[in-house]
């Protein structure tokens, strides 16, 4: 039968093989903190025994029950986690190991084996002739880690842009590349790794960029990095170095650029963009050397850069020797447009070339790749160096091997296919209930800019009403550095991805946001027949 102590000190629960003696009542839970550790001190414990209807601790009860082999680790994990979520409170007195292995019905080993490990870790105390308790400070030590990981919006319909699907993460391909990876990898390779990345994946690389990009790619030029983030982060740490204190940005575009070459001490100065990318024009007069570019698909605008313009661009960066950075967002997914190779293939020595596998795997991988101008690559590598010595051996090797095998390939391809059918979706969606809207941005990418007939604003109301009715949308006008007027056109601009939603909850959203606005559109309508 189960009982439940009633007093802090005694918030385990217990229960009897045989009748509850009344001698129980006598037994001592809480003995004075004292000084020393050592042995499990069940000798000195055997006066909190209690006669043949010894009390075992339910809690402990399906460690016992647990295979004869891994029933060590169940115990001590069982009173661990007890410890760790305060059912065993500080000072609470434990049986002894005797005691405890008789309840269990479990050898005395395991049992001593348990209280000297937790004793060592500082879970329990112990002293000769006191017995075993629960440590005054062990439940502090433990509280949970926070997770600062970005949280979803609690929303019904969440259109963020640039979320992949993570259910389309190659699972049984990754699991068999482990496999393949584990059993090949020789012992050697486990230390510390070259900070460019291993040399079987760099070679993949190699294949893969001047395959599939038209990028310029020698692997001893290739540097793996932690996704597109850390490459900006060295080349910031790098053009500093050099003296270049400034670096253009498209405006509107990323606002985590500024982020991280603030990181690097280099400031960035907005420019403006038209249909064709960004206007060199405006480099020139704001004297900078160096520009970040998404010359594939624009973010947030979804705008492939020109023929022209990227050749002006180029002529930008030799006429005054500086930087272009070209980070390939979203060059792998096109759907009605014919594909451009990169930037980098054009002028390998003043274009800096990243991509990374965030949007075709899962960007918990935090695997990425950097190329930069040979003059630049030993600065790189220092700097890769100083911040984590490599990224980790495995993940390198399994991402190779996916690459040999084709495994890569038919991912992007299953990717591209399921990432059609959202967008196709999603447009025929905001066709039905927002007609006259402008779409754009459409022929790549994972998200579209929709840009709603001026009768759905003002936009902070429009904004209100959608996440009233659970629906997050984010306007054009957030990404821009000069605010609504780097928006460009009339009317209401919505950055909108799909990528992560199903075809039907694509639907559903598009539907919810334009039940929650319908009153403006109606209110309008009154005011013009008035």
């Amino acid at each position: 039968m189960p009982l439940t102590l009633g007093t802090d000190a005694d918030r385990f629960k217990v229960h009897f093989r045989g009748l509850l003696g009344d001698h129980f009542a006598a037994q001592e839970v809480r003995v004075p903190v004292a000084s020393g550790s050592g042995g499990e001190g069940g000798e000195g414990a055997e006066a909190a025994r209690t006669a043949p209807g010894t009390p075992a601790w339910e809690l402990l009860l399906p460690a016992a029950a647990a295979p004869a082999r891994s029933r060590g680790r169940s115990l001590q994990s069982a009173l661990r986690d007890a410890v760790r979520s305060g059912r065993l409170a500080p000072g609470t007195r434990l049986p002894s190991s005797r005691a405890l292995a008789a309840d269990l019905g479990v050898s005395r080993g395991l049992v001593t084996e348990a209280y000297e490990q937790l004793t060592a870790e500082g879970y329990l105390r112990s002293d000769r002739g006191a017995g075993t308790w629960v440590g005054g400070a062990a439940r502090a030590a433990e509280r949970g880690a926070r997770d600062l990981a970005p949280r979803p919006v609690h929303a019904r319909v969440d259109f963020i842009a640039g979320t992949p699907d993570l259910s389309l993460f190659p699972r049984s391909a990754w699991a068999a590349a482990h496999r393949g990876v584990l059993a090949d990898l020789a012992h050697d390779q486990l230390g510390y790794p070259d900070p460019r990345g291993l040399p079987r994946l760099r070679t993949a690389l190699a294949e893969l960029l001047t395959r599939r990009r038209g990028v310029v790619a020698d692997p001893e030029g290739i540097v793996v990095c932690s996704g597109v983030a850390q490459a900006m982060a060295l080349i910031g740490f790098v053009l500093h170095a050099r003296g270049v204190r400034t670096v253009g940005v498209e405006d509107p575009g990323s606002p985590q650029h500024d982020e991280l070459f603030a990181s690097a001490g280099v400031s960035t100065v907005p420019v403006p963009l038209d249909d064709e990318g960004v206007l060199t024009g405006v480099l020139r007069e704001r004297g900078v050397r160096a520009v970040v570019t998404t010359p594939a698909h624009q973010f947030p605008l979804g705008i492939g850069y020109s023929a022209r313009r990227r050749a002006e661009l180029l002529d930008w960066a030799r006429a005054v020797d500086g930087l272009v950075v070209e980070d390939d967002y979203d060059g792998d997914f096109r759907y009605d447009r014919t594909p451009v190779g990169a930037l980098q293939g054009l002028d390998p020595g003043h274009v800096a070339y990243t991509g990374s596998v965030s949007k075709s795997l899962a960007p918990g991988l935090r695997l990425g790749w950097l190329l930069v101008p040979d003059a630049m690559t030993e600065e790189v590598v220092a700097r890769k160096r100083m911040m984590d010595l490599g990224n980790p051996v495995l993940d390198q090797a399994l991402f190779a091997r996916l690459v040999e095998r084709g495994d890569y390939d038919r991912q992007l391809r299953r990717c591209q296919r399921a990432y059609r059918e959202r967008r196709d979706a999603l447009v025929a969606a905001l066709a039905e209930h927002f007609p006259g809207s402008e779409v754009s941005g459409i022929a790549a990418g994972l998200h579209v800019i929709a840009r709603l007939p001026g009768r759905w604003g003002p936009q902070d109301v429009f904004l209100r009403r959608a996440a009233a009715a659970g629906v997050a949308v984010r306007p054009l006008s957030d990404y821009a550095h000069a605010g609504e007027d780097a928006a460009r056109g009339p009317g209401l601009a919505l950055v909108l991805g799909y990528a992560h939603l199903s075809p039907a909850r694509l639907a559903e959203g598009v539907r919810l946001l334009a039940e929650a606005v319908q009153e403006l559109d109606h209110a309008r309508v009154q005011s013009t027949r008035r």
